[in-house]
Order: C-alpha cells, then structure tokens, then sequence
C-alpha cells in the first residue's frame, strides 16, 4: 500500500502560521494541520460518511501518526473532520469475507496502527467530536486523554451486539479506564455511552461544548507537560503501557489467526451480511 502526499504548504490563518500535510489514497483520508506557536499536531480522520477503519485510512493514519512524531511534533490531537462522527468503528465491508489474505491484510494494518498510537512516547489526546463505537473508542483509548463533545452521540466497545468478541488489547485497555466489574458488564451487553455517562465511569476525562473547545482543552492537557523533561515522561508512559505492548508484541500472530478463524465462521459471515443489508435498508 503506497500513501502519496498530496500537499504541503504553508498557510497563515488569523496571524498564526499552520503547517498543512494532506496524505492521501486516492482521496483525502487524513490532514493534519501543525499549530507553530504550540507545536502541536492535530491529525483529522476524513473519510466520508462515517471514518469506517478500512486499511487505507488505517495506513494512512499511522503514517500520519509517524510523521508527526518524526517531525518533533510536541503532542498529537486525533479528532475527525466530519461534523457529528468521530469513528464508526471497524468497516463492515473489511470484514464480510472469507478470502484470508485480505482479512490478514487487514488485521495486520488495525494492529499496526494501534500499536503506533499506544507507543508514542509524546503526549498524545483525542478530541471526540461524535459517535465513537468499537474501533472508534478503541483509537480514542489509546490515547492518554479524552475530550468527547456534548450531544446524542455515544462512545463504547459495542463489539457483542455484532456476534464478535472484543479483543484482548481492547478489552485490557477498556477495564483499565472503568474498571474490572464495569468492563465486564459493558462489555457483555455491548454497551455504548452518552457524553455525561462517559465522564462519570471514566472512559473520557472531559466534555466540551464543540469541537473547537474540545481541542483547546486536548492543547490545554499537551501543553501542561511544558515544564515536564521528555524524557522522563515519555519513558514513564512506555513502562506504564509495557506489559500490553510486550503482550501483543509476543501475540500478534495467534491475535491475527484468532481474528481470521472467528470471521470466516459461517455464522459469522451471515450475521455481517444481514446487518449491510440492514444498514442498506434504513439508508433509503
């Protein structure tokens, strides 16, 4: 897969200079635009309609994620550039298949890019600007904050109510955030939550009126660390992510044949197929 940069230039917005990266795979899936009074990176998902993770945003994103951090990026804010969706989760489309290799393809890309975002050792916040079920909570947890914007939209590993089973690096990270007890049983039932209800289990640590005050409050918590030596924080946070990381380093391939074996199960297959035609139905 080959993600071409689409753009680069410098543009002056209200007398402060941003620096655009637009990458792209045939559309503009990803843009991040660089603040430099702060040094912050803000990485727009932009996939239309609803930032589904197919391989090619995913790539793109961990390369955008790459990127930043290569390029001395003092902290990274991952939002979306639609208006009320911050990620649907997981496309569908990717997983209703039974051809291995592009299941495998797949998988491999969703790890890598997860793998990206949790071990960044720069300070890094999600600005949740909409729904976020599955794959779309599960980008935003892996960050170390969480602003999610007030509204009807909802966030949650909602992974059961489509006949799958969260994986192990989800699930370790949701019961870090709520809890053995209520992981559990938001897990079984494949429970998603409102903005408020969110706060108060602990799965976001702030709720803002907008997008815009979402991300000042994500900069607000990236620039508290100013005073903080690198170092010394970007170590603290490795070794505190360490044993997720050594685990998944260590499993990714038994990951990877569990993930492929539980889809191309018949029942599976006939459960995704019924929800796209559902999905289709309702869009008419």
């Amino acid at each position: 897969m080959f993600i071409n940069m689409a753009s680069l230039r410098t543009i002056i917005r209200g007398g402060q200079v941003y620096l655009k990266r637009c990458y792209a795979t045939g559309t503009k899936l990803i843009e991040t635009t660089r603040d430099n009074d702060t040094g912050i990176d803000i990485i727009s998902m932009s996939r239309t309609p609803v930032n589904s993770l197919n391989t090619e945003l995913l790539v793109s994103l961990r390369t955008s994620l790459l990127e930043a951090k290569n390029s001395r990026s003092k902290g990274i804010i991952l939002t979306s550039s639609l208006p009320t969706i911050f990620s649907a989760g997981v496309d569908i489309m990717e997983l209703c298949t039974e051809d291995k290799n592009k299941l495998v393809t797949f998988w491999h890309a969703l790890q890598s890019t997860w793998l990206t975002l949790y071990s960044l050792d720069i300070p890094t916040a999600a600005a949740i600007n909409g729904s976020s079920p599955a794959g779309g909570c599960l980008l935003s947890m892996s960050t170390e904050y969480r602003v999610f914007v007030e509204g009807k939209h909802s966030i949650g590993l909602n992974e059961t109510q489509l006949g799958l089973v969260a994986p192990k690096w989800f699930r370790d990270i949701y019961i870090s955030l709520l809890g053995y007890r209520q992981a559990e049983i938001a897990l079984l039932k494949g429970l998603l939550f409102k903005p408020e209800k969110a706060l108060e289990i602990g799965l976001v640590d702030e709720l803002a009126k907008d997008k815009t005050d979402a991300i000042e409050k994500c900069k607000n918590y990236i620039l508290s660390f100013e005073n903080i030596p690198q170092l010394g924080r970007g170590l603290s946070k490795l070794e505190l992510r360490k044993d997720l990381i050594e685990w998944f380093n260590k499993n990714k391939e038994i990951d990877t044949e569990q993930f492929v074996n539980t889809l191309q199960l018949p029942k599976i297959q006939a459960g995704l197929k019924l929800y796209i035609e559902y999905l289709k139905q309702n869009q008419r």
